[in-house]
């Protein structure tokens, strides 16, 4: 069991040094160089059981004797040295009866590990309860074998995997020390009976880790029966169809999962066990028969009245009468120790037996290895078929488990069929080592087959120096193929070596193995096959979870140390910044259009160079940005011009530093009305990302001041003297305007100033023009409401715009909003721009969407209307437009005064005024002309394609919607119309 743990200096595994400060390492890889800080050795037994119960009745009740309380083993077939067997309980060794003969093995809580392997546990001869069985789940005679075992196991111990399959079951049980340190079950079905596929054939295997460091797998299968060779071959197939189809889920360490999963032969420890059906041929069956009986003398009476021990209860054995579990008959054993066959013969004094007892012809290790020769399954290894890759068998010093009659003690298939003796039911295991052994030679052969290969392609294959050559395949003397063991090669004794074995496992531990014995329990007699165990002494290196878990901390902290000590690192200085919300900016207010920055330092304070940039916002499928962009991000020197931006990435070496510069500005409609709304904040989390390094995040606030722009015309009517900022704190109203305030204007006031500002800047445009000589007003005729011909710069433009805005948000005058220096016609420029923004950000537009859908119904036929029929049409429409009066006005309000512009800037001949007396320039007006009305036209119409999108909310935007709005627009403009 577990042994306690052990200072360091005695510990079995070495610590391995690790430079973390110069070689970069893995955690796992730095964790398991100090795995011996963090392991302790263990040593437990593991039993391992196969026994194919035939289906026979009453196995379940011999099971806890012969695999837990480990009876049934005579020494009269047992040809090892028991008395000396580390697995047999000396001062335990004699019966319930007295029998000397009989050796009791390890078993209760002196074995830290049971594997049972079972075979035929269900009747599968009759075909409907195959069938059955095949399409349906019966866990009865799993929970029947599972009670049966448990009721024997010591107090504890823990079922670990169970796993049935049609006729195969395995079971795995652990003691309390051991259950807590096994992990990573996985167990796995292959079905190689009817059809390659059912699970009347086939394997049931198990992976485990035991103590979190040793990888074993269990195997318990039933191969393909019968003697001939067409079943040998099936058999061998049936090997290989569970090689390849057994995958075992992969590994987890610590949460994570290894890349790939396992199958069998990528473990520490394999243990192959069951029914594999492998024959003695090449020998009659009565023979083999005829020999072994010979050791069974003095075991058969069948006059006699005395019977052999039973292993508990009152010695009446159940017997299988037929192939029929209901077909059932009970009868005495017929086996007698005290009367042989033959009374003239008796066997040799064991005191004249010699020391090794097969050296002696008649011992039954002798007989043993006289049959041994003529096993398939040695056979079939030594051809390299299968189980030649590692794979190893204990010493067989017992004789074979199948067939006997069910009953008795060492007497074989007595029935009509006479079959003939074998050794049925193996248990064969392989180390990772022995694997790593078998790979090795044969990259070996290959290599050598290679090299030979390239001698004889260049003719160097035959030495002409040698006195002679000799051919393995044509000289020496040839065996008579047919004689007797022509076919097979001499009994390996290498299989016999069981000494210790030293293994490196998967995970770099160092284990130990021990086979301490393999044997049959002869005296078991309720099934045909005798049931086989071996046992095993596991020396191994087991995890200790607390100590771990410390080891694993200190790693991580060690190469996180010596991580950053190699990975570039940066400081990032707030400007203004203070207490807990140091590393924050805060913009403060910020109106519609209004630029607010801020500057932070960013020194490389690492040792190395430091490559780092502003992480792009995301954006949508559309390729838009999923917020719309109010915050901009540059780097500029220390000591250089605000405007002279550095590139999206800087680098700076040690001790160097750059100004990260940041602007908020709200100028997307979208977002303006959310903001208004109350749906979005003006906060925002910059990510400043250092190559190879951690990131750097930096909040960024600003408090939003509430503006007339982006709202809705029923709400900016609601709005008194002093602004919508001031009627929006006062209030305290969050989000928009409610529609049951009191409404203090007819319409916006926001149009009113607008409109009385752009017309008094046309008319100081038109004088300045007059009395200016420098002074040249553009002629395109959609100045200056068309922003493609402004001529004001768009820094100054966006500066003097949020100038405009703060004044129509807190009432004050526009006018003086406007920079003294400008022109009039920059401030001209500047007030249209902001005109058409205000009229584009209405919610609901001057005309909404129904009201428009009602206009355009009415009067299909609008843009085929001449010019004539206007001043009706448009009586008609000021009579619809009147159910909307905010509307209304503001519509009336905003044509009318883009009519007097577009008079001012492109009089006709009849509005030229006289010239005054002594000036060679109009002060007021442009020379009026006979093309000025033409002139005047076009400018109406381009101000009504300008306008049009921004007054309507049409639904539809179509070629032909948009005529009409521009003839709506065009005719309240014109002013043959009256406008």
């Amino acid at each position: 069991m577990a042994t306690p743990p052990i200072p360091p200096s005695m510990r079995s595994v070495g610590s391995e040094p690790v430079d973390l400060s110069t070689t970069p390492q893995s955690l796992a890889r730095a964790v398991l160089a100090r795995r011996a800080e963090y392991v302790r050795p263990h040593k437990i037994r593991v039993k391992i059981g196969t026994w194919n119960v035939a289906a026979c009745p009453g196995t379940d009740k011999d099971l806890a004797g012969w695999f837990v309380g480990g009876r049934g083993v005579d020494r009269s077939f047992a040809a090892l040295d028991l008395s000396h067997n580390p697995a047999v309980e000396h001062g335990k060794s004699r019966s319930a009866d007295g029998d000397s003969d009989s050796v009791r093995l390890v078993g209760g809580d002196d074995v830290g590990l049971y594997v049972l392997g079972l075979q035929e546990v269900v009747d599968l001869n009759v075909t409907t309860e195959y069938m059955n069985r095949a399409v349906y789940t019966d866990n009865a005679p799993m929970e029947k074998w599972q009670a049966a075992l448990e009721a024997a196991m010591p107090p504890g111990y823990r079922l670990m995997e169970a796993e049935q399959m049609t006729g195969l079951l395995l079971l795995v049980y652990a003691s309390p020390e051991v259950a807590p340190t096994i992990g990573n079950i996985s167990t796995k079905s292959v079905g190689t009976g009817l059809l390659g596929y059912f699970g009347n054939k086939g394997a049931v295997a198990t992976r485990l880790v035991l103590g979190g460091t040793t990888r074993m797998v269990f195997v318990n299968c039933h191969l393909a029966s019968g003697a001939g060779s067409n079943n040998l071959d099936r058999r061998c197939r049936d090997v290989g169809q569970i090689l390849s189809k057994t995958q075992f889920d992969a590994v987890v360490h610590a949460g994570v999962a290894e890349d790939d999963g396992e199958k069998i032969g990528d473990e520490d420890f394999a243990f192959w066990f069951g029914d594999l059906n492998f024959r003695l041929d090449g020998l009659p069956g009565d023979d083999i028969r005829r020999l072994l009986t010979l050791h069974a003398r003095g075991e058969y009476d069948l006059t006699g009245d005395k019977r052999p021990a039973p292993l508990e209860g009152d010695g009446v054995i159940v017997m299988r009468g037929s192939e029929s579990d209901d077909d059932i008959t009970t009868l005495p054993s017929v086996h007698s120790r005290e009367q042989s066959f033959d009374s003239q013969t008796s066997l040799p004094d064991p005191d004249d037996f010699p020391e090794d007892p097969s050296q002696d012809p008649a011992s039954l290790q002798a007989t043993l290895d006289s049959l041994l020769p003529h096993d398939q399954l040695r056979r079939v290894i030594a051809q390299h078929r299968v189980f030649h890759d590692g794979w190893r068998e204990g010493p067989i010093t017992f004789l074979p488990s199948y067939k006997y009659d069910v009953g008795t003690v060492g007497l074989f298939d007595s029935s009509e069929k006479q079959r003939s003796p074998s050794w049925c039911d193996r248990i064969l295991y392989r180390t990772r080592k022995d694997k790593q052994a078998h790979d090795q030679r044969v990259e070996e052969e290959k290599a050598a087959k290679q090299k030979d290969e390239e001698m004889k392609s260049r003719g160097i294959d035959q030495d002409d120096d040698v006195l002679f050559s000799y051919d393995p395949d044509t000289d020496g003397e040839e065996q008579p193929k047919g004689s007797p063991g022509a076919d097979y090669d001499e009994y390996d004794e290498t299989m016999d070596d069981h000494a210790v074995d030293d293994v490196l496992t998967k995970d770099g531990f160092s284990d130990h193995i021990n086979q301490d014995i393999y044997t049959s329990h002869q005296r078991i007699m309720s099934s045909d096959h005798k049931p086989i165990i071996s046992v095993f002494t596991l020396d191994y290196d087991a995890v200790v979870p607390e100590l771990k878990a410390k080891v694993h901390a200190e790693v991580a902290r060690e190469l996180d140390r010596a991580e950053n000590e190699g990975r570039p690192a940066i400081t990032v200085v707030v400007e203004g910044g203070k207490g807990q919300n140091e590393s924050a900016v805060d913009l403060g207010e910020i109106g519609f259009l209004e630029r607010k920055t801020s500057v932070s330092t960013v020194a490389n304070t690492g040792s190395v160079s430091a490559s780092f940039a502003f992480v792009e916002k995301p954006t949508t499928e559309d390729g838009d940005p999923a917020v719309p962009p109010w915050l901009t991000t540059s780097f500029i020197r220390p000591d250089g011009d605000a405007t002279e931006h550095l590139g999206r990435t800087v680098t700076l070496e040690p001790g160097e530093t750059v100004l990260a510069y940041m602007e908020a500005r709200v100028s997307a409609i979208s977002h303006l009305r959310a903001l208004n709304d109350g749906q979005t904040e003006m906060e925002d989390v910059l990510v400043l990302r250092v190559e190879d390094g951690r990131d750097h995040f930096i909040p960024v606030r600003g408090t939003w001041l509430p503006t007339c722009f982006g709202r809705s015309v029923d709400e900016l009517i609601r709005v008194p003297d002093g602004g919508i900022r001031k009627f929006v704190r006062d209030r305290g109203i969050k989000g928009a305007i409610p529609y049951d305030s009191d409404v203090h204007r007819s319409a916006p006031k926001e149009i009113f100033k607008l409109t009385e500002a752009i017309q008094l800047l046309t008319e100081r445009c038109v004088a300045d023009e007059a009395m200016l000589e420098e002074m040249q007003l553009p002629r395109d005729p959609g100045w200056p409401l068309d922003a493609s011909t402004r001529a004001a710069g768009p820094w100054e433009q966006n500066s003097t715009e949020a100038e405009i805005v703060a004044a129509l948000d807190e009432d004050s005058s526009i006018l003086e909003a406007l920079p003294v220096e400008l022109s009039s016609s920059h401030k001209l420029e500047l007030l249209s721009a902001t005109l058409m923004l205000f009229l584009a950000s209405l919610t609901d537009g001057l005309v909404p969407a129904h009201l428009w859908a009602k206009l355009s119904t009415s009067l299909p036929s609008l843009t085929a209307l001449p010019t004539t029929a206007w001043p009706d049409v448009k009586n008609q429409m000021l009579d619809m437009l009147s159910s909307a009066p905010s509307h209304s006005i503001a519509f009336v309000f905003l044509t009318a005064t883009v009519s007097r512009v577009a008079a001012e800037l492109s009089p006709a001949a009849a509005e030229a005024p006289p010239r005054l007396p002594g000036f060679g320039r109009r002060l007021s007006f442009r020379r009026g002309d006979d093309d000025g009305t033409k002139r005047r036209r076009a400018r109406e119409k381009r101000y009504a394609e300008i306008l049009g999108p921004l007054v309507f909310r049409a639904n539809d935007k179509d070629r032909a919607m948009k005529d009409k709005e521009r003839t709506v627009i065009e005719m309240f403009l014109s002013r043959e119309s009256g406008g």
